[in-house]
């Protein structure tokens, strides 16, 4: 059975307004939204040219809403594939194994992790085994997958002033043109 969970840019942009009222998965004193406009914004910091990766920051976490754990990272990354792309799918769902990478190769990472995060990355599989990074780091765009971890990580401050929603119309819009969708019965 295939299914589109986001018909088209409209959809998407009303799910992410109801973000707002979505309390962070972490606890935080934040909003699912928050956290997910705080994380485009940390990427459009390092990577201003790269309107991808800023809007696959926007919704790594809309999966969040189908399933938990790793599996939300799967869930978003179909919710948004025939809407944003395959590239923006991929990286939200390589968001989840760039922590359990990066937990397994860098070894002051995971001392940074929120409370949050490090619960969760036992749920979700902990460490990575040798096989695995090596399958990581021959995928092209595991760079691109790196970075948005690291800025998901630095998307928790409540209360953080960055640009809201409307500054990610236009951009999520000109991706779902460059995208067409083909109807498929459920």
């Amino acid at each position: 059975m295939t299914f589109e969970v986001f018909a088209d840019a409209d959809a998407l942009v009303e799910f992410l307004t109801g973000a707002a009222s979505v309390p962070s998965e972490e606890g935080l004193a934040m909003s699912e939204l928050d956290h997910a406009l705080q994380t485009a914004y940390e990427l459009a910091r390092v990577r201003p040219d790269d309107v991808e990766l800023q809007i696959a920051g926007l919704v790594h976490d809309v999966g969040h809403s189908f399933g938990s754990g790793d599996e939300h990272a799967r869930l978003g990354a179909h919710a948004v594939r025939r809407l944003l792309g395959e590239r923006v799918a991929a990286l939200v769902e390589a968001h989840v194994a760039a922590k359990r990478y990066l937990v397994t190769v860098d070894p002051d990472y995971g001392t940074k992790l929120s409370e949050g995060s490090v619960a969760s990355l036992e749920m979700q599989g902990g460490a990575l085994d040798a096989a695995e990074v090596e399958r990581c780091d021959a995928t092209p765009w595991w760079p691109a997958a790196l970075e948005l971890r690291r800025a998901d990580d630095a998307a928790k401050e409540p209360g953080r002033a960055v640009p809201g929603l409307d500054h990610w119309i236009g951009s999520i819009e000109t991706l779902a043109a460059k995208h067409p969708r083909l109807v498929q019965p459920l």
